[in-house]
């Protein structure tokens, strides 16, 4: 199937979930095609949404909360543009279903990684730029996102996952948790990481993967935050 020949169901699908009809179905269809599947992949779209969805995000944000500083605004768009956030926000939107693979990318479940859903819902945002302009672009991050960012915890307390982990385990007298490098792959401009977060007097540890060692870090974080043991369990 070629990417000019996109089928009506798949049409259907984005103008319903995304609120976008294209005009230029092949725009769409090269969305949603991961790299494993031939040249005429999503990843340069990716790097328009990836651009598009920061600043919309950001402008919502200042008109959500007039008072709040640099630094909270930062955090809270962070929470909402990482890679947990997004793939969560393609896996309710059906994404995965819809993306196309090589054999070997299908075979090991790439339609449930959350760094692949979280750029094929940014390839598709920057498709939409393409197809019909940024107001068109922000139309639909405002509709993915607008639930999401009114879900929020307060913008005064919200924080990244490494500081919440780092100050939840300083509160109980634990050492800081060592994040290790586990893997980098890919071209050197379109890298992926692994890393693994390990908080060693608890006994945890949890990897996370992103397009950044950051993104990997906040998403290992993450993961060790809800494994720690509940109140009252803690060691003495």
């Amino acid at each position: 199937m070629s990417a000019a020949s996109a089928p009506a169901g798949i049409l259907t699908w984005i103008e319903r979930e995304f609120g976008h009809a294209f005009a230029r179905p092949e725009l769409a269809m090269t969305a949603l095609t991961h790299r494993s599947a031939g040249s005429a992949h999503n990843e340069r779209l990716e790097f328009l949404g990836d651009a598009v969805v920061d600043c919309v995000v950001a402008q919502m944000l200042y008109e959500a909360h007039p008072r709040a500083d640099e630094g909270s605004l930062s955090r809270q768009r962070a929470t909402l543009v990482s890679g947990r956030s997004l793939a969560r926000i393609a896996a309710g939107r059906g994404v995965g279903e819809r993306l196309r693979f090589g054999a070997g990318e299908a075979k090991s479940g790439g339609h449930r990684r959350e760094s692949i859903l979280a750029d094929a819902l940014e390839a598709i945002v920057g498709a939409v730029f393409v197809d019909a302009g940024f107001d068109a672009a922000a139309a639909v991050v405002r509709r993915l996102l607008a639930e999401p960012l009114a879900q929020l915890p307060a913008v005064a307390v919200l924080k990244d996952p490494k500081t919440r982990l780092q100050e939840t385990l300083q509160g109980r007298g634990v050492a800081v948790p060592a994040y290790h490098l586990i893997a980098v792959s890919g071209e050197p401009h379109d890298q992926h990481f692994e890393v693994r977060c390990e908080v060693p007097a608890l006994g945890l540890s949890a990897s996370g993967e992103g397009a950044s060692r950051r993104r990997a870090e906040q998403i290992a974080a993450e993961r060790v935050i809800e494994r720690l043991p509940e109140a009252g369990r803690w060691p003495s």
